[in-house]
């Protein structure tokens, strides 16, 4: 079966839920900076789950490239991504409502290593399926990063849960920046066929 579906779906789920977020976000009552000051909190929040969508997005869509055909494991693993990353617009709102208390932003940590045990989950489909010389399974390799990020996030619940949900929340930060920086891996394997 083509992937053609399967990207234009996956797209259009991930498009929602950053439509969801940003209209979770509440408008200051008011018209000055004051005002305004209250809402930085939220907007944070929301510009790192917009950026961790965003990092999906791109990734899956790489991902995606290596693929030449999908079958029903590579479909119902993309269906968990996605049931993950449909997570984040609740458990935005709900850290932004409570200003980084430490069970939501706990659970704020627990929707991102499950999303990215399910990105894992889809990556090792692919790879199954389309064989371990395929451009996906050259490209990711050994995948130390994705095996790093799981860390942080397992950190950063544990450290959300002790108490500390700033340390928690920049723990979080610091996998998207991980990942905000090119991974060429996946990238370069494509632009060579």
């Amino acid at each position: 079966m083509g992937k053609g579906r399967l990207e234009a779906f996956s797209d259009g789920v991930i498009a929602i839920l950053i439509t969801i977020m940003v209209l979770e976000l509440k408008t200051p009552r008011g018209t000055d900076w004051r005002a305004l000051q209250s809402t930085i909190p939220p907007l944070l929040l929301y510009l790192l789950s917009f950026i961790f969508l965003g990092i999906y997005w791109n990734n899956h869509h790489h991902m995606l490239h290596t693929c030449e055909r999908v079958n029903g494991n590579i479909l119902w693993a993309n269906m968990h991504l996605l049931f993950w990353l449909s997570l984040v617009p609740f458990v935005t709102t709900w850290v932004g409502q409570n200003q980084l208390a430490p069970f939501p932003t706990a659970i704020y940590g627990v929707v991102f290593i499950m999303a990215a045990l399910a990105y894992t989950i889809l990556q090792h489909s692919i790879i199954r399926s389309q064989g371990p010389r395929s451009k996906l399974a050259t490209a990711v390799g050994n995948d130390v990063k994705g095996r790093m990020s799981l860390a942080l996030y397992a950190f950063g619940i544990a450290t959300a849960l002790f108490g500390h949900p700033r340390l928690a929340a920049g723990l979080y930060v610091l996998v998207t920046i991980l990942w905000l920086v090119p991974d060429p891996r996946i990238e370069s394997r494509v632009d060579r066929v």
